[in-house]
């Protein structure tokens, strides 16, 4: 079994970080249900603007706030404002496209970048066919 990209949320923008929590990303529970993310699940966090990455847990924010809030010493490495990308992964003998939400500045979907319809092909998409 090999480790592949399941969901990632592009181009978020960081809402609030929280050192006085005890971990995690909290995330709008609109876009975890949109990109399948499950509450507690392992997420990848790519800070755009600073270069940092680290690793957490997801938690359900309210519903249509766009909130993506990064808690607990990771806010350290990421500060409200920031540019980020979260990602989920699973283990699999059988990959297939994960889901790209492509966000806008107030973290709503802008579009779908694993739509067929709204991209270029990748050359990953060749790893698919």
């Amino acid at each position: 079994m090999r480790s592949f990209l399941r969901a990632k949320l592009h181009k978020a923008t960081v809402t609030e970080a929280r050192l006085d929590y005890v971990g995690s990303v909290t995330i709008d529970r609109d876009l975890m249900d949109a990109a399948d993310i499950a509450p507690f699940e392992r997420v990848m966090i790519v800070d755009n603007t600073n270069g940092a990455r680290l690793e957490t847990y997801a938690i359900s924010g309210p519903r249509g706030s766009g909130k993506i809030c990064i808690n607990g010493a990771a806010a350290h490495l990421v500060r409200p404002g920031d540019e980020v990308i979260l990602m989920t992964f699973e283990w699999t003998d059988r990959p297939r496209p994960p889901v790209v939400l492509l966000l806008d500045a107030d973290n709503r979907i802008a579009r779908r970048l694993d739509d067929p319809e709204n991209q270029e092909p990748a050359p990953e998409a060749a790893l698919y066919e």
